[in-house]
């Protein structure tokens, strides 16, 4: 939000939220209506729909890409990152696609022959070029001189300026009365070959397209532009502007005014002349080295749009069956297929902590439910003994195996890996230790009993020979006794639900859950949620804790509230922070106290009880 909100600050169509779009329903329907059933065969009218839908996908392309690159590290300009504020910001980046809809549609039902436009005319291109170069680049370098005055700057453009790290989609995140204005300026190379009877289709999309391109491209936060470029073809220089140059604009907000073509600044002596050097300074930057590495996969099919580098509005919060996303089905499962045949390990996420320290999440193209198919193991184990020597190569200190890449059937927690190379520097983290004391801290104080179910793993171990220990009974079903040796020496058998407290792990029921009495406590001890099917209970997150102030965060981890972290991956961070040279990995429990201590010491915080 600007400093002082203007008028015409909002989009009228705020208050419709995602049902916005449903504004350009009467447009589509008579657009369908006239081609389909009356048989107008009004090209433009008709392409209009797909224009919108490729707009989109043009849009999101560049939203991932950059993403990807800027989390990776290579030609990065500014190595600061995005946070919760900018994406909640930038939600309505889509309002200019929408206003693209409804101009489009409005022009061609407002002037007659509008649309019937043959598909090329060369005299309408070299038109609509000059129209740009000329009155366009003139008019939009002075109004956005005008909107850095105080008065407009408050009202208005500091809204954008919010930005000071880029992001594509940033480009187009304006107060509404912006917008407007930048359209009348985009209109009149259109209006132009419009209006002179020189208009093709080509020149119309073509001319859209290349606003989103440049728009995106001078707001991606990562170089593209070969240096090389201006040396072979000097005038290029003056018509085609960088990243680096709109980025300097961004954090000197007095230098760089122009729209794509950087003459004017030249031309009114505001080019900041530290641009070249920038532009070459984020040519050379390499990629980034991590310190840490958390290894995650995909979980649901349709994980793949709630991840940092798919739909950002996803990204920022936690993960949930989307009802819309059943659209993307036919999508969904090809992707789903495409991975498993041919994925690669990737990045997805790079955070800094004290400006020092390097901290990456890999994924693995693989789904939750491959994990537990025998016939995957060996590719998956694959996947995780590249990625651990990836990071021992790269000199990463840690590696922390986070949701099923630690399963003990998978790998028994990371031993195999020390075991087949015993000369690894990288240390191997499941965060055992920590998701125990995450456990035994979220506990009510003044408990006397718990109760455990489902499976009994590592963890559950821990947690139930540590409440042993403090003199809390455990309580568990006979069927569990076989699987936890010396069961009888920390734990009692029982057939009751009554407990207050239910440590659940996987192999829940939810005929279990039904049975537990009103107010129950559910302490999941598993990497996966369970069910919340009561109203009446209350239910924690899976072991997990709030990042630290100082950690710069823009999307949340699987289905945990915004800037909280697993377990695992807070342990991977915390043993690199504190140096601890040794593996956390198979039967090795790493002291419980010492770790929630270390973690607490760094910033990282409890998570609060979720109702």
């Amino acid at each position: 939000m600007a400093l002082k909100p203007g008028i015409l600050t909002d989009s009228p169509w705020k208050s419709l939220g995602s049902f916005k779009y449903l504004i350009l329903g009467p447009f589509v329907a008579h657009s369908f209506y006239s081609f389909m059933v009356k048989g107008e065969r009004d090209l433009l009218n008709f392409l209009i729909l797909p224009s919108i839908l490729l707009k989109l996908l043009h849009n999101q392309m560049w939203i991932s890409y950059s993403r990807y690159r800027t989390a990776k590290g290579n030609n990065r300009i500014l190595d600061k990152t995005i946070e919760f504020d900018q994406v909640d910001r930038e939600s309505n980046w889509d309002d200019q696609v929408l206003m693209h809809g409804l101009v489009f549609y409005g022009v061609n039902l407002a002037i007659p022959g509008a649309s019937h436009v043959p598909m090329w005319r060369t005299d309408g291109a070299v038109l609509a070029i000059l129209l740009h170069a000329g009155p366009v680049e003139f008019l939009y370098y002075w109004f956005h001189r005008a909107l850095h005055h105080h008065y407009l700057y408050t009202r208005y453009h500091s809204h954008h300026h919010s930005s000071i790290v880029t992001q594509p989609i940033t480009a187009v995140v304006h107060p509404f009365a912006e917008i407007v204005v930048y359209f009348f300026l985009f209109a009149i190379p259109l209006m132009g070959v419009v209006l002179t009877g020189t208009a093709s289709l080509v020149v119309i999309f073509g001319y859209v397209f290349y606003i989103d391109v440049m728009n995106n491209l001078g707001h991606c936060n990562f170089e593209i532009i070969p240096k090389s470029l201006f040396s072979v073809l000097p005038p290029l220089k003056y018509l085609f502007y960088t990243a680096s140059f709109h980025s300097l604009h961004h954090t000197k907000f007095r230098t760089n005014y122009s729209l794509f073509m950087p003459f004017y600044d030249y031309i009114y002596d505001t080019m900041d002349k530290t641009s070249d050097e920038v532009h070459e300074t984020a040519l050379k930057k390499p990629a980034d080295s991590p310190t840490h590495v958390h290894l995650t996969h995909f979980t649901t099919p349709d994980s793949i749009y709630h991840l940092r580098l798919g739909f950002t509005s996803l990204a920022a919060t936690p993960q949930t069956s989307a009802w819309f996303l059943w659209i993307l089905t036919p999508f969904t499962y090809f992707f789903m297929l495409l991975t498993s045949l041919f994925g690669r390990t990737f990045i997805v996420e790079s955070n800094t902590l004290d400006n020092q320290f390097q901290s990456q999440t890999w994924l693995i193209p693989r789904y939750k439910i491959q994990y537990f198919l025998k016939w995957q193991r060996a590719v998956i184990n694959y996947f995780v003994e590249e990625a651990i020597l990836e990071a021992d190569r790269r000199g990463t200190k840690v590696l922390s195996l986070g949701l099923l890449n630690q399963e003990e059937e998978l790998n028994r927690c990371g031993e195999l890996y020390i075991e087949k190379y015993p000369k690894l520097k990288v240390k191997l983290v499941d965060g055992s230790s920590l998701a125990a004391a995450i456990i035994l801290n979220n506990i009510p104080k003044g408990t006397t009993q718990v109760l455990l179910r489902g499976n009994i793993t590592k963890v559950a171990k821990a947690v139930a020979l540590a409440l042993h220990e403090r003199g809390i009974q455990v309580a568990v079903f006979r069927e569990n006794e076989s699987k936890m040796p010396r069961l009888d020496n920390y734990a009692v058998v029982t057939k009751s639900y009554d407990h207050k407290v239910w440590l659940i792990g996987e192999g829940f029921t939810d005929k279990e859950q039904l049975k537990a009495p009103e107010g129950t406590i559910f302490i999941p001890m598993t990497q996966f949620p369970p069910k919340r099917l009561r109203k009446d209970c209350f239910y924690h997150n899976t072991p997990a804790m709030l990042a630290p102030s100082l950690c710069k965060l823009d999307s949340c981890e699987d289905w945990l509230p915004r800037r909280a972290m697993s377990a695992c991956r807070v342990a991977g961070i915390v043993h690199t922070l504190e140096d601890w040279k040794v593996n956390e990995c198979g039967d090795t429990l790493f002291c419980m106290d010492k770790v929630w201590q270390a973690s607490l010491r760094h910033g990282f915080l409890p998570l609060s009880t979720a109702r």
